[in-house]
Order: structure tokens, then sequence, then C-alpha cells
């Protein structure tokens, strides 16, 4: 359906990637992975036409609508949120007061013989069956359906989009796209701003969708759920694995074992080449066989192989001092905002050693309940801190508070004392900062640098009780895998806000739900309690249904928009796209068998193999330009 071919994308003297050709059909589902800065965003806007390759091309048909989620985006105000959403379907409004013109308009015409007649009932025909396929009574609620799905009630709908907070306007934004129903959904850490509920909702909406799929996420288990294939781009390629995040995992560090084994023995041939050169360079009677060794090194396509992030952000918190058996204790604790209760009467008592989760939807206060506990927002009841509790917090927006001016190093060097002090820069290093990057200022960083720095404030002082709100947002999985084994192996009390399930599950010993004022502990673990969203979930249903009949819908709009004689050339075209397509799978087949023998014979092929790999990569690119070419005429 998409094609990439030949995609690179350079700056200056840098290249972020290059060589991208693959094929993106109307069903996969697709998980892009690689580190930081890799070029994942990058490549989910070139295929959006959002940004510009620095060469190669991609093909989008014609008729092939893509809804494109950036991790940021400039969103307008001046609507309600129900309209925000209404605007979704700007093209259906469109026709029907279209229809109602014609309608009118045609009551007052008596030339009913004329062509123009004829034309303009031919017209509001198009129109009718248009509305029809697309069950326009059925909008309001789909628009219900979403909305809630994704975390609004329904006294939010009619509240002007001004009124919610960054993330819930990108809920808005989100809800738009996934109610237009693209054939390709691009979605960069959608994720981010939707607590578990949503997050449950959203899953397994994408589960049940009919297009395809492009998704960038650090939420392991979201991936796990939702995609099919990996696509990870790195050394400045992308490299296709047919598998979900945890199979690609092992099939990488498999692929990875054989490129190793194949790089250390390449580079065995080539220093052994080298020295048998250097050693007969000047002797006449090894002289063409000299020359050979020359040609066979110029000829040897160089491997790579990515380093491993081994030793790096290995962390553990200073050991927690002795604490009274009872941490924390609320008595009849209720915070009010002008009318508004956000807690009521809540009583919560927390035990030395106690891991909690505290979870619900955002907005149903707690974020506030750990405001009150750190004594910054007022509040009536009581709440009891006990005996030697010393706390340590980190803030869900910890990373903007730190100060800009300073650099990394002196971030911490500001408040660290005594001894700590000449550990300063240990403690850095297991962050990821070394060498030169302690030296760079806090405003340079990126939004998982900025979490990672404010982490590592927390080991400079030995707290008991560590309060951490959201703490995985902008860290990649493998660093949210390093914070889980210290959070585990901390020997203190742990109360912790996240939505994300994989951190969680295992972390944790209670789980306790905020939930319209109150705080009550969930009986059984997160599995038990993710059990019982999905009972609560009754729009799942509808929402399966809703895309059901979408899909009928579409199949029925082809036949209706296509005249018999259009139709043959669409299956004769559509034939040869299959086998075209079915030549570049054998191509790439092949392509990958030949680059698995390179790697098992590293040392032992001729030129000739690098001919052969060279043709084939030839007649892949030719067919792909045939693919192209077709599916232009398919539009």
């Amino acid at each position: 359906m998409i094609s990439l071919s030949n995609l690179a994308v350079r700056f200056g003297g840098y290249t972020l990637f290059e060589h991208i050709s693959v094929l993106i059909t109307e069903r996969d589902t697709i998980g892009l992975v690689g580190r930081n800065g890799a070029g994942k965003s990058t490549l989910l806007k070139i295929i959006a036409a959002a940004d510009e390759p620095s060469e190669g091309t991609v093909i989008v048909p014609e008729h092939c609508k893509i809804g494109y989620l950036p991790q940021q985006m400039k969103i307008t105000d001046g609507k309600t949120v129900i309209d925000e959403a209404r605007s979704a379907f700007d093209d259906i409004n469109a026709r029907s007061k279209e229809l109602e013109r014609l309608q009118n308009e045609l009551s007052e015409r008596t030339d009913y013989e004329s062509d123009s007649y004829m034309n303009l009932i031919h017209r509001m025909s198009e129109i009718s069956d248009y509305l029809h396929l697309h069950n326009e009574s059925s909008i309001d609620g789909e628009i219900e359906q979403m909305l809630t799905g994704l975390g609004f009630s329904r006294s939010d709908f009619n509240r002007p989009t001004s009124e919610f907070s960054g993330g819930w306007r990108m809920r808005i934004e989100l809800a738009k796209i996934l109610l237009k129903q693209p054939q390709v959904l691009l979605l960069d850490e959608p994720t981010n701003h939707l607590d578990i509920v949503s997050i449950e909702w959203l899953e397994r909406f994408l589960v049940n969708y009919k297009g395809a799929i492009i998704l960038i996420s650090h939420d392991r288990r979201f991936l796990d759920a939702v995609t099919k294939k990996t696509f990870e781009i790195s050394l400045n390629k992308l490299t296709s694995y047919p598998a979900p995040y945890s199979e690609y995992l092992v099939l990488k560090e498999e692929r990875y074992e054989q490129q190793l084994a194949a790089y250390e023995n390449q580079q065995k041939m080539i220093a052994d080449t080298e020295k048998f050169i250097e050693r007969f360079r000047y002797k006449a009677t090894k002289s063409v066989q000299v020359q050979s060794r020359i040609k066979q090194l110029d000829k040897v396509e160089r491997l790579e192989v990515e380093k491993k992030d081994e030793g790096a952000f290995k962390i553990s918190f200073p050991p927690a001092p002795r604490a009274g058996s009872v941490v924390l204790k609320t008595t009849n604790l209720t915070k009010k905002y002008g009318d508004k209760t956000i807690l009521a009467d809540v009583n919560f008592s927390i035990e030395r050693g106690d891991k909690i989760a505290l979870v619900g939807k955002n907005g149903e206060g707690k974020s506030t309940f750990i405001k009150c506990v750190l004594g910054e927002t007022t509040y009536s009841g009581e709440i009891q801190l006990g005996h030697n509790v010393r706390v340590g917090y980190f803030a869900q927006n910890q990373d903007e508070i730190l100060n800009e001016n300073l650099s990394v190093f002196e971030t911490l060097d500001a408040i660290a004392v005594g001894e700590i002090r000449t550990k300063v820069r240990d403690i850095l290093g297991a962050f990821y900062f070394s060498g030169e990057d302690a030296d760079k200022k806090v405003k340079v960083l990126s939004g998982g640098e900025r979490n990672r720095l404010a982490m590592a404030k927390l080991m400079l002082e030995p707290y008991n009780l560590l309060i951490l709100d959201e703490p995985t947002n902008h860290l990649d999985i493998a660093s949210k895998a390093v914070l889980k084994q210290a959070l585990q192996k901390y020997d203190g009390t742990l109360i912790l806000v996240s939505h994300d399930r994989d951190f969680l599950d295992g972390l944790t010993t209670h789980i306790y739900e905020v939930k319209q004022t109150k705080v009550r502990e969930i009986i059984g673990d997160l599995h038990s309690y993710l059990q019982q969203l999905h009972a609560e979930m009754l729009e799942t249903p509808k929402q399966s249904a809703v895309a059901e009949q979408k899909n009928e819908q579409s199949k029925q709009k082809q036949t209706y928009e296509q005249k018999k004689e259009q139709e043959r050339e669409l299956r004769k075209l559509q034939t040869a796209l299959a086998k075209v397509e079915e030549r570049v799978q054998t191509l790439e087949t092949r392509l990958h068998e030949m680059n698995e023998y390179f790697i098992e014979n590293a040392g032992n092929t001729t030129p000739e193999d690098y001919k052969r790999h060279a043709d084939l990569q030839q007649e892949l690119e030719d067919t792909m330009a045939e693919w192209e070419t077709i599916a232009a005429k398919i539009g």
C-alpha cells in the first residue's frame, strides 16, 4: 500500500539513516523502535508528508488516507470538546448541507427531461449513497464512545477545549484521528498523556482496527499487544523483524551473536590479508598474489555491529534509614478546590517496606494526594508521617523545574554535601552522563536526559520513603527496566504513580485506586485490577461492531464508485501488483539468505558472491520501481 524507496536523511555531513526501502501493506501493525535520536519520529513525519527525505521517495496511493499523531503538535482552541471531535466528520457534514441545497433546488425545477435535471438527480443519488455508507446517523454515538473511552466524562463534552491541559487536548486530537478511520495510523508515543484506564481502552481499540498501524512507543506491553512486526532503526539502517517487541528482542539477540561472530571473523580475515600484503608487498614473486589480495580487500563490504550499553545506567538507591513501623497515615483527609471535592474523608495507612502503586484516571486526585502528603497544598483532616521518616520526591514535572542555566554536574554538586560530593561524577556516569556530557547545560538536554538527571538527585541522600510521580515519562524501555530493578532492590517504602503497566507489574506490593474522591485498596495484583477494568469497559463490543460496520461500508463504497469496466481494469492491475509483490518478497528472501551466507562464511566469500548480491539488489530496485508504476495507476 505504501512504498518507501531508498530513503535517506542527512544533515550536513551527518547521516541519520539511509537505504530504507520497504513495503507497508494494508493490514500491517508495526512497532518502530531504535535508540533515542535514531530517526524514528523523522521517518513517521516523512511517511505523513510532514517532512521530506534528503533522498528517496514515498509512494502513497491517492485513495489512501493517513492519520498522524506526532509527539508535539500545535492545538487550536475556540470550540467545545464535542464540536472539536465533530470536526472529524466535516466531509460528511459538508455533503449533508449540499444534499439539502440540491433537494431545495430540485423542488423548484420543472425541466424534467433536461440533462441538467438528470445530472442533479444523479448527484443527489451519489451523495445519498455516500451518507448511507458512512452511516451519518451514528456519528454522535461514535463520538461519545471515543471520547469516553479516552477518559472524558459526558460533563466535559460542552466545555471549551481551552480549559483543558495540553495532555487532554492531545487526547482530543487522537480522538479526531481515530474517528476519521484512516487506512494508515501513524502514532508517535500515543500513551504519553494517557492513564492506565485509557491505555487499556486504546489498546483494545487498536487491536480491532481494520487498517495499517505504525507505532512508536516506550510501553513494552502496549507494543506487544498491538503490533505484529517490528522495524528497528540501527546503524543508519532499517531492519524488519516479523514479530512484536518481546519476540523481536530474542531475534535481535540471535542476530547480534551472528553479526558479532561474522564481524570478528571478517576482522581476522582483514588483518591476515593486510599482514600478507605488507609482508610480500615488495617481493616480485608474490606481486600477483599481493595485487589479488588488495583487490579482494577493496571489494569487501565492511560489517558493523552496534555496541551494547553494558555497564551503563546500573543504579542502586542508598540504604534506607530505619523508620517506624507505620510510615504514613491519613485520617479523614479532604481536599477541595472551590466547590469541587477532589478527596473526601480518605483514611490511608502505609507500613514500612510497602511498595504502593497509586492508580486511577487522570484528574481523579493522585497527584493532589501526593501534594497533600508533601504539604504543598492545604487540606482538612490529618496526615501523620512516622518516626524518622525522610521523604524523597520525584515530581511529574521534575524535568521542567530543574535550573536550566546550571550544567549537569552543577545540578548535583549544588546540593551534594559531605563525602557524597566526591562521588557526584560516579553517580552521573551511572545515569549515562559521562565525560563532556556532565558539562552540558540542562537547557540543551532532552526530556529523557532531564528525567535521568532528576532521578540522579535522589541518589545523593538516603531516604526511607520515595514518592515517585510518573518517573518513567520520556525514559526508553531499557532505562525503565534498569530503574525498575533498582526500585525492586530498594529496602525503603515506595509510593509510585505510573501508567506503565509493565513497569508496575511485579514491582509493587499493594495497589490503591483513586476514584470519585476516595482511595481504596484493590484486592489482588495489577493483573486483577486490569481484569476489573476490562469488565467495566462496556464500550469495547460496540467499538468492534462499529469497526466491522465501517469495513463492510468500505467494501460497498468500492462497488458503488467503480464502473464495471473500471473494475475489470482494476482487477488486472491488482493481479499484476500481487505478482510484483511476490517477486519483491522472493528477492528480499534471496537477499536475506545471501546476507546470512556472508555472515556464516565471512572471509571465504568471492567477488562473484558480491556481484550476485549487487545484481539481486538492482533487480529488487527495478521491481520496486515497477510496483510504484502499477500502484500509481491503481491510484
